[in-house]
């Protein structure tokens, strides 16, 4: 029962292009999740996470705070500034590029964590990471966006910042108390929850590209090209500041995983709450399946990268292993 619940979490980039093209044709399939349940659905997700969590998942930060706080400098940073030029730099509505830099603004994506299990990666410091942004979106995320999209559209920080209290840190808060107090509880119900997770992150998805499916198809071309570059340089700027830092290559594809990946759920809430009836919503949406399809790729390549490395020290151990034994015959 765990391999399939984990196989079915694994597929997270597949549930999601295959969501947001049902809802492209068909989007009366997905329309209908919309409102509070796009609220409560992203509630449930920061639940979820906040269930893997423990107070000693807080010690753990004073232990490696150097490279946590990279990873955090560079979430803030290098993410921000990418979105603030592609929305500068391409020819998109407005309200799509607020989308853009919102997006780029918010915490690293829960997503994150599976992608960095399945690139081989660190994923206690991955977990540690998305813990830290998440938390820390309650202030960055308003006043970021309030900066760098405020010269476009008018940007309410204060209720940005109340949104995500409600969104993020009230859930989170919730599944850490009941870790602590009911962990016999918890135990039983954590192996499904990243299943849950995926099947809400898709389904805010895919409602989000059946009700904008018409403009999505008018602007498509442009937009898919300034969500594949925020992406696309995300994941290769974290990689390489990480490298200049000087952590091992682990840490680096951690990093780089937790940069390019953002909590567009996130994204989708509140541009829902703040910017209604307007496109600011869409860019939200498609980000969550290109940083999971370049994600997962990534993952793959990495993976097999390890795999190949080693048998390839395996076989070198065995060729080793066997002259020794012939010269001591």
């Amino acid at each position: 029962m765990q391999r399939l619940l984990d196989t079915l979490t694994n597929l997270f980039p597949v549930w999601a292009l295959l969501g947001a093209g049902l809802a492209l044709v068909e989007p009366r399939w997905f329309t209908w999740f919309s409102g509070d349940l796009i609220v409560w659905g992203l509630a449930l997700i920061m639940l979820g996470m906040g269930l893997t969590l423990s107070v000693a998942d807080f010690k753990r930060v004073l232990k490696m705070p150097k490279a946590i706080a990279a990873g955090f400098l560079m979430q803030y940073t290098i993410m921000p500034f990418i979105g603030w030029a592609i929305a500068n730099s391409l020819p998109l509505d407005k309200h799509i590029a607020v989308g853009i830099i919102l997006v780029a603004c918010c915490p690293g994506g829960t997503a994150s964590n599976v992608v960095a299990f399945l690139a081989k990666a660190d994923v206690p410091l991955s977990v540690l990471m998305t813990m830290c942004t998440t938390f820390a979106a309650v202030v960055m995320t308003p006043l970021l966006t309030k900066w760098l999209a405020g010269a476009i559209v008018p940007v309410d920080a204060a209720g940005l910042f109340l949104t995500t209290v409600k969104v993020v840190v009230l859930p989170i808060l919730l599944g850490l108390t009941l870790n602590h107090f009911i962990p016999r509880a918890v135990v039983r119900v954590l192996p499904a929850a990243p299943l849950v997770s995926v099947i809400f992150i898709t389904l805010i998805v895919a409602s989000v590209v059946g009700q904008n499916s018409q403009p999505i198809r008018e602007s498509g071309g442009i937009l898919l090209t300034g969500i594949f570059l925020l992406h696309g340089c995300g994941f290769a700027l974290g990689y390489l500041f990480a490298k200049l830092f000087g952590y091992d290559r682990l840490v680096c594809r951690t990093i780089s995983i937790e940069v390019g990946m953002q909590n567009s759920g996130l994204g989708v809430v509140l541009a829902k709450k703040h910017f209604p009836d307007t496109l600011a919503p869409v860019p939200c949406a498609i980000s969550s399946v290109f940083h999971s399809v370049i994600g997962s790729l990534l993952a793959a390549w990495w993976r097999k990268r390890e795999e190949r490395e080693a048998k390839l020290v395996n076989s070198s151990n065995a060729r080793t292993g066997g002259r020794r034994l012939l010269s001591s015959d």
